[in-house]
């Protein structure tokens, strides 16, 4: 505990009859993270079951089945038999497809007709006798709908012109014989498109339009046969896709990673490291997998040439609890630890749990917060499938908030609920009082305002503390006990900001003045501080000690000083904001209890309503500021003491579903 988990690098020789068994037990296990892999190839022809997993993708769809959303456990690498149900499935798909296109070009054409015959559905004889009468010409076509009025204008008493709809977008226009000359130049002016009889039309337009809606309706239900055939199979099919659509996925990846690593034209080599826990199971594993036929051999990051000269990092990994690894990702977006020091997490935990409540303390609100992390516990709330590794966090301020909701006696705002709880408890220890914390500003409450902030620096001096002791054992640790001792955040550094407190306490409790060896206590840790860079080089070794001349040192280390000063006034002040954010809170709690008693009490419609939407703002909008203040002191207040140098993340091979 409080410690990098210990890592191993493994060195494997596999054959290549054995490679992909071992890689699909790498990706499942999860645990192990390859090291020489070259960069990834971009997916192509060299990759048959990319190929055959995007095919049945294209299945999935036509047959509106959901994608795949989580992992199997009876997931393997495709065989003979998948790669011979796949190809099953895609000759189904495909007729089926094939049955569907041809039936919907059919109704298209066959709508297609009906919109033609439409046009021609105010003429009364049969389409065959337009082209032979003896005395007119006939035009039918279309026109703007606006100039339609206009037209007829225009022709008089030479032409008839009748509209064949409703909207006088298509129109019939006859002339005698000897007039279809002058016709046709005056439709042309007015931007007339003509329209052929089309050649299957026989008959009576009232006759054709019955005929195609008979034909219409056979297509649809021809569509809808089809749609329930499509149903049927997907619901017969849909475990069977899903299973070769995990297999080829798995399959897709195993291939892409082989084609990264190094290999001869029989063996495979792979390097990778591993949790030093982990490593003998994997070793037994792997030897059972290939029935002997793999060679193991494990390195201690010592042994590792590049680790020892500085060219690559051990891979950091933490094993926690479901609470404590829950805020994980909060170092990793940081940065990762150095292999070998301390581990923060656990730390972090405590700390942010322990400032949102100070700041956010609301038993009711607090509720919310620990029902929202059981839901995302349970992984039941779809809406909060994103968020579920984030649970145990949300169970913490929850019960953080409430914890602090007790004492300053706020259930959703109202103050008046938890009066009978905090009146018996204060009166177990003297006079009984309305609020074991009485956080609204006041005469009476004043002096215990200044003490509440007061209790907020304390906090901050023991976070701050904190930072300084995992630094100055991260630096024994690594090998560099001249950076622990004289570094601003090395022993001189802590012993600086630690006596200066004190002395502070001493002043303000005691009234004790100012005495020689208070000049002794802070003195020795800055001249420690001032001259830390050729300390530093003398114990370590380095010639000569002033690196760049005495006046340069000089310089740095006055630089050193006023910044260590400025340094830990500033993370000791910056705490009073979590008193600052706790008050605030308080009066917004006050704010809407009051306005909920100005429309009739908080029982009333209106005090209900109020009480609703002020609640939902707190616990939304001031919950994100109060998270995103504590992550704030948490990054340049805590983690600033000790993250002096980044490390790597262990980032295991793991399979992904790739859709």
């Amino acid at each position: 505990m409080f410690k990098t988990t210990k890592m191993k690098l493994i060195e494997l020789m596999i054959l290549r009859q054995d490679i992909d068994r071992v890689l699909e037990y790498l990706g499942k296990t999860a645990n192990f993270q390859i090291q020489n892999e070259t960069e990834l190839p971009a997916d192509s022809a060299h990759n048959p079951h990319r190929a055959m997993f995007d095919q049945l993708q294209s299945c999935r769809s036509f047959l509106k089945l959901p994608d795949v959303s989580s992992w199997s456990e009876d997931s393997s690498l495709p065989g003979d038999s998948d790669y011979a149900s796949a190809q099953d499935i895609l000759a189904a798909v495909e007729d089926m497809r094939r049955r569907e296109n041809e039936a919907g070009d059919r109704q298209k054409r066959i709508r297609s007709a009906w919109d033609e015959a439409k046009a021609f559905a105010n003429l009364k004889v049969a389409y065959s006798e337009l082209e032979h009468l003896t005395f007119l010409s006939m035009r039918i076509g279309k026109i703007d709908p606006s100039i339609f009025e206009e037209l007829r204008f225009s022709v008089g008493d030479r032409a008839v012109i009748v509209s064949l709809g409703a909207d006088n977008s298509r129109i019939l226009a006859a002339a005698s014989k000897k007039g279809r000359f002058a016709l046709d130049s005056e439709l042309k002016k007015f931007g007339f498109i003509a329209l052929e009889v089309p050649k299957d039309f026989k008959g009576v337009p009232d006759d054709v339009l019955e005929g195609l809606q008979k034909q219409s309706e056979e297509a649809d239900r021809e569509l809808a046969d089809l749609s329930a055939q499509r149903d049927r199979y997907a619901d017969a099919h849909a475990e069977q896709l899903r299973r070769l659509l995990e297999s080829f996925s798995l399959g897709a990846q195993v291939s892409r990673i082989r084609e990264s690593l190094e290999a001869t034209q029989l063996v495979y080599r792979i390097m990778g490291w591993i949790a030093a826990s982990d490593c003998s199971q994997v070793m037994r594993d792997l030897d059972n997998l290939t029935e002997g036929r793999i060679a193991i051999r494990t390195y201690e990051p010592g042994e590792v040439p590049s680790v020892k000269n500085g060219h690559e990092k051990v891979p950091v990994q933490y094993r926690h609890n479901a609470f404590v690894k829950s805020f994980e990702r909060m170092i990793f977006s940081y940065g990762a630890p150095l292999y070998g020091t301390v581990d923060p997490t656990p730390v972090v935990a405590f700390f942010f749990t322990l400032l949102f409540g100070i700041m956010f303390g609301d038993v009711g609100q607090g509720l919310v917060f620990f029902l929202i992390g059981l839901l995302m516990i349970s992984k039941k709330a779809k809406v909060l499938k994103n968020w579920n590794n984030f649970g145990p966090i949300f169970v913490a301020i929850g019960c953080s908030s409430m914890f602090m909701g007790l004492l300053t006696g706020e259930f959703f705002a109202n103050s008046e609920v938890l009066r009978p709880f905090s009146r018996f408890v204060t009166g177990l220890f003297g006079e009984p009082r309305d609020h074991i914390l009485h956080m609204m500003p006041s005469k009476d409450s004043l002096g215990k305002l200044i003490v509440f902030f007061g209790f907020t620096v304390a906090v901050g001096f023991i976070i701050n503390s904190v930072g300084l002791i995992i630094n100055i054992v991260n630096q024994f640790s690594l090998g560099k006990p001249a950076h622990a001792v004289f570094s601003k955040t090395g022993v001189c550094g802590a012993f600086f900001f630690w006596y200066v407190a004190s002395f502070v306490i001493r002043v303000l409790l005691g009234g004790v003045g100012f005495s020689w060896f208070d000049i002794v206590g802070i003195a020795i840790p800055l001249i420690g501080i001032f001259f830390a860079e050729p300390f530093t080089r003398l114990f370590e070794g380095h010639r000569p000690v002033f690196e760049n001349g005495l006046f340069s040192a000089v310089i740095e280390g006055i630089v050193e000083i006023l910044e260590v000063v400025s340094t830990y006034i500033s993370n000791s002040v910056s705490f009073l904001r979590v008193g600052a954010f706790a008050l605030s809170h308080a009066v917004l709690s006050f704010i809407i209890f009051t306005m909920s008693d100005l429309v009739g009490g908080s029982l009333s419609a209106g005090g209900i309503a109020i009480g609703i939407f002020g609640n939902a703002i707190i616990i939304i909008l001031e919950g994100l500021i109060v998270a995103i203040q504590v992550i704030r002191l948490q990054y340049y207040e805590f983690f600033s003491k000790f993250f002096t140098e980044t490390g790597r993340e262990f980032k295991p091979f793991r399979f992904k579903y790739t859709d």
